[in-house]
């Protein structure tokens, strides 16, 4: 495995990050300094040390699932079927957990993966982190809601929500919407259309910052993350 991967992976910052570490001469492996951010290592053989400290090795899974209705984003539940049911034995060997939550009765775009740095990053209010939905609505979405929504909602506990970004594909007694948010609070996309007295009777997730789900997934399906995916959440 490439040295600069590998504490990408461990929690080191970026790529980047990694190769002002070695600038630093603050990373040995086996007791010599490295200057090769692109040196292979065995972590389970080689003792990688950075600041004196060593690294533990614990491979890091990331996972993209489209999560079918009816399922939990939990890691366990004693009454309902969870995402991480889903998942084979050898994914779950590696103790991955969602990241963020889907309501039960929504669809789409769900990260599972055991690196809980990432999982901060992506779920920190402070890094607005953008979320698209595809919503059918019972009631009819006007064109003077785009506004509405682009100045922040103010739903029924009194928050107003942060500035989100309404598109209208379909305007009618049941209309069809895509909308983008950077916030994640409960029941969030459901409470907002309440406040202009609609309704949300169906929801997907189809994105998550640069990530989409695509149409290569059926509902419970998932795939692994490719190197270059992985880096783009972490580049954020």
């Amino acid at each position: 495995m490439r040295l600069d991967k590998l504490l990408a992976n461990m929690g080191f910052g970026t790529r980047k990050d990694v190769k002002k570490l070695i600038k630093q001469k603050a990373v040995t492996v086996d007791e010599v300094v490295v200057k090769d951010v692109g040196l292979q290592v065995d972590p389970e053989k080689q003792a990688v040390v950075i600041f004196g400290e060593r690294v533990t090795y614990e491979p890091m899974l990331y996972l993209l699932m489209n999560k079918p209705a009816g399922v939990i984003s939990a890691t366990e539940d004693n009454y309902d079927q969870t995402v991480i049911d889903l998942l084979e034995p050898y994914h779950r060997h590696f103790e991955p957990f969602p990241v963020g939550r889907l309501d039960k009765d929504t669809e789409g775009f769900l990260l599972i993966t055991n690196d809980g740095q990432l999982t901060h990053n992506l779920l920190s209010p402070k890094k607005h982190v953008p979320k698209v939905y595809y919503a059918k609505i019972a009631g009819e979405v006007k064109p003077e809601h785009i506004e509405m929504f682009q100045q922040g909602i103010i739903i029924d506990d009194g928050y107003q929500t942060k500035p989100a970004k309404l598109t209208i594909l379909n305007s009618g007694v049941e209309s069809e919407i895509e909308l983008e948010i950077s916030e994640g609070k409960f029941h969030q996309v459901k409470r907002m259309f309440k406040a202009i007295d609609t309704e949300v009777t169906y929801l997907k997730r189809l994105s998550m910052g640069p990530l989409q789900l695509g149409d290569d997934l059926a509902l419970g399906e998932y795939r692994e993350l490719t190197e270059e995916e992985v880096l783009q959440l972490k580049d954020r």
